[in-house]
């Protein structure tokens, strides 16, 4: 995959961490910088940690399904962006968290990383190198839920459901370009 491939799948998957992280500001008093980079290195550490905990998983079951690899991959991927979009058009609106203990930050964390999880298998479908995908995943999102944070407290979460639209936008569209490379090549 090319670093740009990786850099918006980084993007896609760091947007539901954004989100939280901006809806979580807005409940911190007083907020520091501190928080802000709390919230981000959970989120990107995590962000980072499941696609490798994934990509081992599915590299133990690959074998088995390797001529549909590219159609798992568009289907997880497909699924988890509309989850995104679903979630952002339909889910609860009062899901605030209003502390930043480590507990908290654990379940919130994984939560948000489950997708990364998914997109972890894909890769090992797919044969794909992890180690590349998994720095950007995480550098990207940390970089995202830090900013997050801070334009939380700043302005609030006044678009909190459009940038989850737009992350579950982005892994669909990664999903079709895998499975369009896969048919062209038939």
């Amino acid at each position: 995959m090319s670093f740009l491939t990786n850099f918006l799948l980084g993007l896609g998957l760091s947007m539901d961490a954004f989100a939280v992280s901006m809806s979580s500001s807005t409940t911190i008093r007083p907020f520091q910088l501190k928080d802000a980079l709390k919230l981000a290195f959970f989120f990107g550490g995590f962000q980072a940690l499941m696609p490798v905990l994934g990509w081992l998983g599915g590299r133990a079951v690959s074998g088995f399904v390797s001529d549909y690899a590219p159609w798992i991959a568009f289907g997880l991927l497909a699924f988890i962006g509309g989850k995104m979009i679903y979630e952002a058009l339909y889910g609860d609106p009062d899901g605030k968290i209003n502390s930043l203990n480590y507990p908290v930050l654990l379940m919130l964390a994984i939560a948000t990383s489950i997708d990364a999880l998914a997109v972890g298998i894909s890769f090992a479908f797919l044969n794909t190198p992890i180690l590349e995908p998994v720095i950007i995943i995480g550098c990207v999102t940390f970089f995202m839920s830090f900013c997050g944070a801070v334009l939380g407290y700043r302005i609030g979460h006044f678009f909190e459901h459009e940038v989850e639209i737009i992350g579950g936008l982005i892994l669909i569209g990664i999903g079709g370009k895998i499975l369009a490379e896969h048919l062209l090549w038939i």
